[in-house]
């Protein structure tokens, strides 16, 4: 038994590992549960027990030189497999492609810099959002029939709760933690049960101004809008046709003439030249007083606009879907507009 021991610590010495799978078989070959280290061990109870002693000593000695080997291949082994991961940053770069941003988030920052300059800082709300900042606030009580303007996603069956339909509910909230004068737009996503289709979509993003002061007036609102219109399309004729909203009295929609120069401008038009942009208004003193500011003192305006109508205008895109679809190739066509 001695000179099968010493058999194969001269063999151990001879080894050369060179990779984890030949590591992992030589383990196996002398630790497994059947390997040549428990079935020495096994052999002593067949020795006499004088001897036991100087025969178990000679296995623990090949037991340990074997364990250091494993140790030492192990550590050489993931010493060379780091190494073949190892960047060498003198060769030439291989540079990735360039992105860009999206059409929608492009002119969504257009218009935040437009407003920017003049004064509007931004404000933002939860896109989970109760009934009274959405609703009730907003001069839209329960059962008011002007609810049924705007399908709404409910939260688990919760009527407190609802995916916002809008983001005046951030006007409302901006309004009940600041004092005029209040000056602010509110970009962000709005949700509404709506179907799918070409010119219409379950979310969709809207950008809505605040502005708050003593002395407000529609002609403030008037100038406001014409500045935005002639910096973002380059259009100066603008008309204010009356309508209704809630939470504006008097309300209005903001039209821009658009021009007949082409058959486009005559399909986008129906053949009008004019393109409704935007609803505005003059904030309800109703709205006021539920954000706790006294109409008596202060009058304001509100607007608020879609994003992608407004992209699909400015970039002559005919379905809103394309917004949603991720394709590359329709996406690189605004590198240029970064």
């Amino acid at each position: 038994m001695l000179k099968e021991i010493d058999n194969h610590l001269s063999d151990i010495k001879k080894i050369s590992i060179k990779s984890l799978d030949e590591l992992e078989q030589f383990r196996i070959k002398f630790f497994s549960k059947k390997g040549i280290i428990p079935s020495l061990f096994a052999k002593l109870k067949d020795i006499d027990v004088d001897k036991r002693k100087k025969f178990g000593a000679k296995i623990n000695d090949l037991k340990i030189k074997i364990g250091e080997i494993i140790d030492k291949s192990k550590d050489e082994l993931s010493v060379v497999s780091n190494n073949k991961n190892v960047v060498d940053y003198t060769l030439p770069a291989d540079f990735l492609k360039l992105g860009s941003r999206h059409p929608i988030s492009i002119v969504k920052n257009k218009i935040i810099d437009i407003f920017s300059k003049i004064g509007f800082n931004i404000s933002e709300g939860p896109e989970i959002e109760d009934d009274w900042h959405n609703f009730t606030a907003l001069n839209l009580p329960e059962y008011h029939p002007a609810r049924d303007m705007q399908d709404t996603f409910y939260v688990s069956k919760n009527p407190d709760y609802l995916l916002r339909t809008h983001t005046s509910s951030v006007q409302i909230r901006h309004m009940e933690n600041n004092e005029p004068p209040i000056r602010t737009i509110s970009p962000g996503r709005v949700y509404r049960n709506e179907d799918i289709s070409a010119r219409s979509h379950c979310f969709f993003h809207q950008i809505e101004g605040l502005y708050i002061d003593k002395n407000v007036s529609f002609v403030d609102l008037k100038q406001t809008l014409l500045h935005f219109t002639e910096q973002l399309f380059g259009k100066s004729k603008i008309r204010l046709r009356p309508s209704y909203f809630p939470f504006t009295e008097p309300s209005a929609e903001l039209d821009i003439y658009w021009g007949l120069n082409s058959e486009a401008d005559h399909r986008i038009t129906k053949g009008t030249g004019w393109l409704e942009i935007l609803g505005c208004g003059m904030v309800d003193p109703n709205v006021l007083e539920n954000c706790k500011i006294d109409p008596n003192k202060f009058s304001g305006y509100a607007f608020g606009m879609g994003i992608e109508r407004i992209t699909m205008l400015l970039y002559q895109i005919e379905d809103i879907r394309t917004f949603y679809e991720n394709d590359i190739r329709f996406l690189q066509q605004f590198k240029s507009s970064i």
